[in-house]
């Protein structure tokens, strides 16, 4: 049995989850899905894939907070998770693991599943991490931030945020320190850093090496170089872009917008505010677009504009093909929506994977990226007035689409757990 995990706090992370379960299925693999909770449970309930609720639940709110956490993750005393959270996640997860006889266990942000995955002594698989990943800033790669994640920094010179980018997360113990108050109780192996919490056992680096920049013999032959900033057993694996295609229908009032006559822009923030929506929403609107708003689980609020529309979870890579322009916070899914649709893109990014995630589609010349204390300002209205007047961020993005047209993120997951586990049980097997 492979067991996924979502964090259904996460829209990407959520759908990540069912499609690689899906592709997993279609192999003929046994899965079983287990969760804490989350608004985007609904993702799941819509495709037909059961799951277990695991306690303690994280609803709306809860989930709320964890993202607000998430966003200034590294400031001192920002904690993710409180131990006695913690504990009780891992001990129900723990109960699950055993009671469906789990060989892996494969996250979507789950990431108290470092700890049970240990505790039952089965390997770990994990998505979340995208392309943030050791290979990618130990060579530079990480852009200078947008918005830098500690106070008191965003005075540093260029040179020294691009340092901090690619330097500080294999260093930074404080972040991890949730997990690993509770890997000593239970006499498990920690997360040593930041950024091994982006990584597993086998991590499936969700991108192509076009884009990345790092090539496949790179990404495959790097291996921890100090067990004080990593798990000893790490792989990385490309599997390639691996984003939400949710078997949605387009409502009739969103059909209205796609009909090209007008020039037209999808704006979908899932990880915002129902605040920062709005402002969005109006910033575009100024720019001379139409808007269609993704609100997701967001209560956007009365709308009487009738050149915007407001839906709820929509099938992106249906939409995007056909709108001008893209606004997304610039989490890896919506981002690689935007490639894969040929689409140009204005990316707001809240935290480091995700500066990176919009930095790719700037350095492939299809996106601009505005630091989201700007959004409310003209920055917004500016960014979006340049990809619609200068034809090559379209010419651009068509091109990002040709990288992207022949790759399966999700049956590539599925192959590569699958050969993992068959590595393994030959492993065993000579072992004996």
């Amino acid at each position: 049995m492979i067991v996924l995990m979502p964090n259904c706090g996460f829209l990407s992370e959520t759908s990540r989850m069912l499609h690689i379960a899906q592709a997993l299925q279609a192999r003929g693999e046994p899965v079983a899905m287990a969760t804490h909770g989350g608004p985007y449970m609904r993702v799941l309930d819509e495709a037909g894939m059961p799951y277990t609720m695991l306690t303690p639940a994280m609803d709306t709110a809860r989930c709320a907070r964890f993202l607000n956490d998430l966003v200034q993750i590294g400031r001192p005393g920002v904690r993710l998770q409180p131990p006695d959270e913690v504990r009780q996640s891992v001990a129900a997860e723990v109960a699950y693991l055993r009671a469906t006889g789990a060989r892996m266990v494969v996250t979507g942000f789950t990431l108290t599943a470092y700890l049970s995955s240990r505790v039952v002594g089965i390997p770990m698989a994990a998505s979340h991490g995208g392309s943030w990943v050791p290979p990618m800033f130990e060579r530079g790669l990480a852009p200078v931030p947008t918005t830098m994640p500690i106070p008191g920094t965003e005075w540093f010179p260029r040179w020294l945020k691009h340092k901090f980018a690619n330097g500080t997360a294999s260093r930074m113990s404080g972040p991890v320190k949730f997990l690993n108050t509770i890997a000593a109780e239970l006499r498990v192996e920690p997360v040593p850093s930041l950024a091994a919490l982006m990584l597993a056992d086998l991590t499936l680096v969700t991108d192509v090496p076009e884009v990345l920049g790092v090539s496949t013999h790179e990404m495959e032959a790097w291996r921890p170089p100090s067990t004080a900033a990593y798990r000893r057993n790490t792989q990385l694996r490309y599997v390639g872009p691996l984003f939400a295609r949710l078997k949605l229908p387009v409502p009739a009032e969103v059909q209205a917008f796609l009909d090209g006559q007008r020039p037209t822009a999808y704006v979908v923030l899932s990880s915002s505010t129902p605040e920062m929506l709005r402002a969005v929403t109006a910033r575009v609107r100024q720019a001379g677009l139409r808007v269609i708003v993704g609100a997701t689980i967001h209560d956007f609020g009365p709308n009487t504009d009738p050149d915007v529309v407001v839906a709820g979870i929509l099938p992106s890579h249906e939409v995007m093909p056909r709108v001008d322009v893209a606004v997304t916070m610039g989490g890896q899914g919506s981002v690689q929506t935007a490639m894969y649709s040929g689409t140009p893109l204005v990316g707001i990014p809240l935290h480091p994977e995700q500066e990176l995630n919009v930095d790719l589609a700037v350095r492939q010349g299809m996106a601009l990226a505005v630091a989201p204390r700007h959004v409310a300002g003209e920055h917004t209205t500016a960014a979006i007035q340049r990809l619609i007047s200068e034809p090559r961020f379209r010419q651009q993005a068509l091109r990002v689409q040709g990288l992207y047209a022949e790759t399966d993120g999700a049956t590539s997951a599925a192959n590569e757990i699958t050969r993992y586990l068959r590595r393994a049980d030959h492993a065993e097997a000579v072992a004996a």
